[in-house]
C-alpha cells in the first residue's frame, strides 16, 4: 500500500464509521471513535490512549473518559459489526472459529488478571484472557464478530475486587466454552449464519459443548484430545421398560440402558486398534503452504458415536491426522457432519483455525489490541469492541485492494506485512511437484481447497462492498 492509497482511505473510513453513529447520543464521542480508530490504524509504535490522543491533538484524559465514562453503547457497536458481516459478507461456505487470547499485564488491577497459562508468552504469566469468535470465508475475508473477557473463579468470588474495577455484579464466572456458546448465540441473533464451526481441543474436550452445538443444528469439525472417548461401533441399547438378560421378575428399567460389554474407548486407542481404522490406508492431504514449505498430513476417518447421558449419540465422524514430516504430531477431530460429506471438506474446516490466529495477529501487531492500559471493565470491553470495528474496516479494505500490485515491503493481498514480519502465507496453493519433492514420495497427494469439489456445490463470488 503506497502513500496515495493510505491518504485515499480517509474518506472511506469516515463513511464506514458513520454506520456506528447510532451508538452515540452526541457528536463528541462519535468524533472520539474516529480518533481512536485512526490511532489504531496509524504507525504509532505504541497504541495506548495517550499516544493516540496526542496524535489526534486531543487531551489524553478526554480519550480516557471516552472509554471509561462517556455515555455510549458498546453492545450496540458489536451488534452493528455482526449485522454488517451478515449483510455484506455472508458466504455459503464460511467457517466460524472459537478461540481465546491472552494479554500480558503487570500488577493486579486489570480486570481478570492473574497468573495463568499465557499463550502470548508461552508460559505461566500474569495476564488476562478473552474469548473470541471469528468469521472466515474461502476467499480470504476474516473478521472478528465478538469478544468477551474471561473472569476467573477467584475473581468472581471476590466481589469487592470486582466492584473496584467496575465488573458488574451480574458478571460471574463462566467457563470459556459457555462464553463461546454465548458469542455464537449473539451472532445468530444478529443474522450471522455459520455453515461450519471449528475450535481447538480446549473446547472440544467438553462433551456438553459439542452437544450444545449439535442441539442448535450447528455443523462443526473440532479438535479433541487423545483421551476423548466414544465408540466406533454403536453399542446395543435396551429400550426403556426392558429387563436385563436373565432377569425375569421385577420392573424393567425406566430409561434405555446399554447392554453388557459396551465401555467407551479413547480416540487414540480406537485409531490405533479399531478395525474401522486399521483396515484402511492413510491418505495424504496437502493442507496449506507456508513460508517454510508445504504442510502435508496423512488422514483416516470413520464413523464415531459420542456418549451422552450414558448412551450413544447419532453417528458422527472421528478423524485422525498425522504430520507427514513429524509423525509424532497427531490431531484428532470430531464432526457432526452428515454421512457422505467429503473428507476434504471436513479437513478444510478442521484446519481453518488459522483464521482466528490471523485475527489476533492483525489486532496485536497492527492495531495494538494488547497495548491497552485501562483498569476498568467497561474501558476494556469498549477497547475490544472498537478493535473489532477497526479490524472489519481493515478486512474490507484488504478485499477492495486485493489483486493490485503487492506492496514493496513483502505484503500480500495488497496490504503491507505485519510490523513484526511473522505472517505466513496461509492460502491453500496447489504445488504438487514441490510438495512431492519435499515429502520424498511419488504417491498422489490430495490438496484441500475451498472449492466446489471440496465443499459440495458451486461457490458464488463474495460481495465486494464499498462503504459509500
Amino acid at each position: 500500500m503506497d502513500a496515495a492509497q493510505i491518504a485515499g482511505l480517509a474518506p472511506a473510513l469516515d463513511r464506514y464509521l458513520a454506520h456506528f453513529d447510532d451508538c452515540f447520543g452526541r457528536s463528541e464521542p462519535a468524533a472520539h471513535l474516529r480518533s481512536y480508530v485512526k490511532g489504531q490504524l496509524s504507525d504509532l509504535p505504541r497504541k495506548s490512549v495517550e499516544p493516540m490522543a496526542l496524535a489526534a491533538d486531543t487531551p489524553p484524559r478526554t480519550l480516557q473518559q471516552f472509554l471509561s465514562g462517556a455515555n455510549w453503547d458498546q453492545g450496540l457497536m458489536g451488534q452493528q459489526v455482526r449485522r454488517m458481516v451478515a449483510r455484506d459478507h455472508a458466504h455459503p461456505h464460511a467457517v466460524g472459529v472459537f478461540d481465546e487470547t491472552t494479554f500480558v499485564k503487570k500488577g493486579d488491577k486489570t480486570p481478570g488478571v492473574k497468573r495463568q497459562y499465557c499463550g502470548a508468552s508461552g508460559k505461566i504469566d500474569n495476564c488476562t484472557a478473552s474469548v473470541h469468535l471469528a468469521y472466515a470465508t474461502p476467499d480470504g475475508f476474516i473478521a472478528q464478530l465478538d469478544a468477551e473477557l474471561f473472569v476467573p473463579q477467584d475473581w468472581a468470588a471476590d466481589r469487592a475486587r470486582c466492584r473496584a474495577c467496575g465488573i458488574p455484579d451480574e458478571v460471574v464466572y463462566r467457563p470459556k466454552w459457555t462464553i463461546a456458546l454465548g458469542l455464537h448465540e449473539r451472532a445468530i441473533a444478529n443474522g450471522v449464519r455459520f455453515p461450519w464451526m471449528t475450535f481447538d481441543e480446549g473446547y472440544g474436550l467438553i462433551p456438553a459443548f459439542l452437544h450444545a452445538l449439535d442441539d442448535r443444528g450447528q455443523r462443526y469439525v473440532g479438535e479433541v484430545p487423545s483421551n476423548f472417548v466414544g465408540w466406533c461401533k454403536r453399542p446395543a441399547v435396551r429400550p426403556a421398560g426392558s429387563r436385563r438378560p436373565g432377569v425375569r421378575k421385577g420392573p424393567g428399567s425406566r430409561t434405555p440402558q446399554l447392554t453388557g460389554d459396551s465401555a467407551v474407548s479413547r480416540v487414540d486407542d480406537l485409531c490405533r486398534c479399531s478395525a474401522a481404522f486399521t483396515a484402511q490406508p492413510w491418505v495424504r492431504f496437502h493442507v496449506k503452504d507456508t513460508t517454510k514449505g508445504p504442510v502435508v498430513w496423512e488422514v483416516k476417518a470413520a464413523r464415531f458415536y459420542l456418549q451422552r447421558d450414558g448412551l450413544p449419540t447419532r453417528a458422527h465422524w472421528l478423524i485422525v491426522a498425522r504430520n507427514v514430516l513429524d509423525r509424532s504430531e497427531v490431531k484428532y477431530f470430531v464432526s457432526n457432519a452428515p454421512g457422505g460429506t467429503p473428507l476434504e471438506a471436513l479437513l478444510h474446516v478442521g484446519f481453518s483455525r488459522w483464521a482466528v490466529e490471523r485475527c489476533f495477529e492483525d489486532q496485536k501487531t497492527e492495531l495494538g489490541m494488547d497495548h491497552f492500559e485501562v483498569r476498568t471493565w467497561k474501558s476494556l470491553e469498549r477497547h475490544l469492541a472498537i478493535t473489532s470495528v477497526t479490524l472489519l474496516f481493515l478486512a474490507c479494505t484488504r478485499r477492495e485492494l486485493r489483486g493490485e500490485k503487492p506492496a514493496p515491503d513483502g505484503g500480500t493481498d495488497g496490504v503491507p506485512a505485519s510490523h513484526r514480519g511473522q505472517r505466513h502465507d496461509r492460502r491453500l496453493v496447489d504445488e504438487p511437484t514441490r510438495q512431492r519433492a519435499a515429502i520424498g514420495t511419488s504417491r498422489a497427494t490430495v490438496a484441500i481447497y475451498a472449492t466446489q469439489e471440496c465443499l459440495g456445490g458451486r461457490m458464488p463470488p463474495a460481495k465486494n462492498v464499498a462503504y459509500a
